[in-house]
């Protein structure tokens, strides 16, 4: 039987503990003992662990040896805000495909009252991502930044691979950009809100080595347009 999986709050190289919802959760709904044995995801590596003490508010776990598990996709992933119900599903199943990094990005076509509120929405969305990551069996969570505004993220990104997906562009495909790529190689991929890119976002792209691409000819919503890129671009990064 598989066992179940969480990630620790924190670790030492020995030990590791649960706190919060997680160790409400062992401790009221598992009715947890010292003596069990757990999958634990300590410091990005997976253990068997076994549990050394139980309460409330934390249960601690003695750290036995590491176990395979597979390895993250090399895939930030910039994605402008939109509906958030719509965006935390994205979250969820981006988080569920594996990408390293996903930054909520604040455009010039994000609905003004997303932006306002985008920032207190930032907790809820790595909480969605540690609750994705522990479904899904990953050994580690998505970064989530706090969102940024779009030229403040294009000046700090640093992946050699920069893809944007754009309904101008149409000949380019993203599997023809990913052709080339090396697997393994970090790689950066934007996602616009409704609407699109404006013209000013698509130069700003073009001014920091933004390589546009299409999904095809139909158009898609931002939440389908994400997921569909991500399980495109996964094989070629592994």
């Amino acid at each position: 039987m598989t066992r179940r999986r969480f990630i620790a709050d924190t670790w030492t190289p020995t030990t590791a503990t649960l706190t919060g919802d997680q160790a409400l959760h062992l401790s009221r709904v598992l009715r947890a003992t010292p003596g069990q044995i757990y999958d634990i995801v300590s410091n990005g590596f997976l253990h068997r662990a076994e549990i050394t003490h139980v309460s409330e508010a934390q249960v601690d776990f003695l750290l036995h040896e590491e176990l395979q598990s597979d390895a993250t996709l090399p895939l930030h992933l910039l994605l402008a805000v939109f509906k958030f119900d719509h965006m935390e599903w994205a979250i969820e199943k981006a988080t569920e495909l594996g990408v390293a990094r996903i930054t909520p990005i604040l455009a010039r076509r994000t609905e003004k009252h997303l932006a306002q509120a985008a920032l207190k929405r930032s907790e809820r969305w790595r909480r969605i991502a540690l609750e994705s990551a522990k479904q899904s069996r990953r050994t580690d969570i998505p970064e989530i930044p706090d969102p940024l505004p779009l030229k403040t993220a294009l000046e700090r990104e640093q992946s050699p691979t920069r893809i944007l997906l754009s309904e101008t562009e149409q000949i380019t495909t993203l599997t023809a950009a990913l052709t080339h790529v090396t697997p393994i190689a970090d790689t950066a991929l934007a996602i616009g809100p409704e609407g699109g890119w404006t013209p000013e976002e698509i130069s700003l792209f073009t001014k920091h080595n933004w390589q546009p691409v299409t999904l095809g000819p139909r158009i898609l919503r931002a939440e389908t347009a994400a997921i569909a890129a991500i399980a495109i671009a996964g094989p070629h990064l592994t």
